[in-house]
């Protein structure tokens, strides 16, 4: 499925950048397996604490204060956020960007009132943001495996595929 992502995307000029949470850079992984994914992928940011969901992706420290980080207007703002940062950094029109995030909780404990398996996908494209919640079963590098799945899953989506 992300040879299909990548392929799709090379063919419209378009770029993806991650910003992950509670993946911590499996996300990326996936992406950067495909041979030729450099023609799509720029990169991504592994930011596991909440000032570098602020720095790197402009999150609203009080958002995250008053919410936490594993929430949907957090994880919209951390895909719009990378979004906007990479291309940026790399002189491009956002238009042409894609932005994917992840937050949540893969336990053992939960935060808050989160339970373990609370996940926010969010993606951002040209039209804007898209958050999808979901609550995933299983030990800590399962729910992360598939918060990845559900990452590629709704960008397939958003991207029609």
């Amino acid at each position: 499925m992300v040879a299909e992502i990548i392929n799709f995307c090379r063919e419209r000029g378009m770029k993806i950048a991650v910003i992950e949470s509670l993946t911590g850079g499996l996300l990326a992984d996936r992406f950067v397996s495909v041979a030729g994914a450099s023609d799509v992928f720029f990169g991504g940011v592994v930011a596991y604490q909440d000032d570098l969901k602020s720095y790197f992706a402009s999150v609203s420290p009080s958002l995250i204060q008053s919410q936490t980080a594993v929430d949907a207007e957090v994880a919209s703002q951390m895909a719009a956020g990378v979004r906007q940062r990479f291309a940026t950094v790399m002189d491009i029109k956002p238009e042409s960007l894609i932005g994917i995030s992840t937050t949540g909780v893969a336990g053992p404990e939960p935060v808050g009132k989160h339970p373990v398996g609370e996940v926010f996908i969010g993606v951002s494209l040209f039209g804007g943001e898209s958050v999808y919640q979901f609550q995933l079963e299983g030990n800590r590098s399962q729910i992360r495996e598939q918060a990845c799945d559900k990452s590629i899953h709704a960008l397939r989506e958003q991207l029609g595929l």
